[in-house]
């Protein structure tokens, strides 16, 4: 959305990430918010530290799927949040299962490492979320809002449920 090209590679440094997450959060009218979610990618790097150590954090979400890499990235990432005081107010375990249209059910990326992640972070675990071709299908068309699916509702009650607590 930045570039001439939507092929074009974004290829800044640490600083200039930094800078566009602080100038994202004070330089633009967000207008009345119930929450502001800030996407960031898995591990330790400039970003989350930045969002961590500049924004005002009232919790953070922990993201990660199945394989042994991504939790033993993850694990890293709580080390952080915990490290630089933040508050960790769930786990979300993404792509824990997919589902055949006869309710068959395959845990393609390996076993769920989602309660080690609860046990390691303190937080409740918010939602396992399958794996689904029609989400897939409605973002590529831009019409995410369009999608339902109960673990997704599930995951949306308890977030909402975990942040009262919390408040």
């Amino acid at each position: 959305m930045f570039l001439e090209q939507e092929s074009d590679p974004v290829v800044w440094r640490g600083p200039m990430i930094s800078s566009a997450i602080k100038q994202f959060y004070s330089d633009v009218d967000w207008g009345k918010l119930d929450y502001l979610l800030v996407d960031l990618p898995p591990g330790t790097s400039d970003a989350p530290m930045t969002v961590l150590q500049s924004l005002p954090v009232d919790g953070i979400i922990i993201v990660s799927s199945p394989q042994m890499l991504a939790t033993m990235i993850v694990m890293k990432c709580i080390n952080m949040v915990r490290q630089l005081k933040g508050i960790i107010v769930g786990v979300v375990e993404n792509m824990a299962y997919f589902e055949t249209p006869n309710g068959e059910r395959y845990e393609i990326f390996g076993p769920s490492n989602g309660t080690d992640l609860v046990a390691m972070s303190g937080a409740p675990l918010l939602a396992q979320l399958p794996i689904d071709p029609i989400l897939t299908s409605l973002c590529d068309a831009g019409r995410v809002e369009e999608y339902y699916a109960e673990a997704y509702e599930t995951l949306a009650s308890n977030f909402i449920n975990t942040l009262k607590v919390k408040r």
